[in-house]
């Protein structure tokens, strides 16, 4: 079952104000309404981790006596957010989930959750960053963000870019069905846009294996030459991959070494936005 942090917090958040008396209210007070915030979302993403466990396990996760596990988790199962598995004695998440998350991830945007990644991560890398989609046979920039060193950089925002020649689209491309990718490059062909553009089918499909095993796809001057870029995954909360995070920039700077070398990073970046977006991963 999935699980939306926005949501377990936004409850979780509700479960300890309405357990916290103004007639006892002391800074000690309110720190213990805080931890008891903490907590119940620690557990919370612990049955989300482990799909069912028992209240000496939650206990020793979040480091507490059973007696206090027990007690959130009977707060918890009281408002429908866990319930107990059978006669084991173990707990899992209950429907009360659900409803929260479908109140948030039908507001999810993708722009507005990754923004914050990809302003950190321009200026981190240096290079200009962009989260882009997959429109018909192309790939459509959404928000880009610049990096200090990116100063003339072009604004690839709005802009339709062919899958095959760009990072994005590579990544975009991967992630397909065998069946559906080969209908949509059969339809949309393989253009040369520049000497090092991949064109041939089979060196394609190569290299979007390649990109699969390593978790993420790079480019070359294949869109223009001069101009170097990678990409990753973003997932959404089902596992599938709706988006992708890149950075591009010139080839003298951002050079093949660099690329790789920065993939772990972009990596990162793109898992957080996944988990923003409800992906657990």
């Amino acid at each position: 079952m999935p699980l939306t942090c926005a949501g377990v917090v936004y409850y979780a958040y509700s479960f300890a104000v309405s357990n916290y008396s103004p007639d006892t209210e002391t800074s000690n007070a309110q720190s213990g309404g805080v931890q008891s915030v903490d907590r119940a979302i620690s557990v919370l993403e612990i049955l989300a981790h482990r799909g069912e466990a028992g209240v000496s396990e939650v206990a020793a996760e979040i480091d507490v006596h059973k007696s206090t596990a027990f007690r959130l988790l009977g707060a918890l199962e009281a408002r429908g957010l866990v319930e107990q598995a059978g006669e084991r004695g173990k707990y899992r998440l209950g429907f009360g989930i659900v409803r929260l998350a479908g109140a948030v991830t039908g507001r999810l945007d993708i722009t507005q959750q990754g923004r914050p990644v990809c302003e950190r991560l321009a200026e981190e890398i240096g290079e200009t960053v962009n989260i882009a989609v997959m429109q018909e046979h192309y790939a459509i920039n959404l928000y880009q963000v610049r990096g200090p060193a990116a100063v003339a950089a072009h604004n690839w925002v709005g802009e339709l870019t062919p899958l095959h020649a760009t990072s994005s689209g590579k990544i975009l491309l991967a992630y397909l069905p065998a069946k559906e990718r080969a209908a949509l490059l059969s339809e949309a062909g393989l253009k040369k846009v520049t000497p090092h553009t991949i064109t041939a089918k089979a060196k394609l499909e190569k290299n979007l294996t390649e990109a699969r095993e390593r978790g993420y796809a790079w480019t070359l001057e294949e869109l223009e030459i001069g101009l170097h870029a990678l990409a990753a995954p973003i997932r959404n909360r089902d596992g599938e991959v709706i988006a992708a995070l890149s950075a591009s920039g010139p080839s003298y700077r951002f050079t093949e070494e660099r690329v790789h070398g920065l993939a772990p990073v972009l990596l990162k970046g793109a898992e957080e936005i996944s988990h923003r977006m409800g992906y657990l991963g």
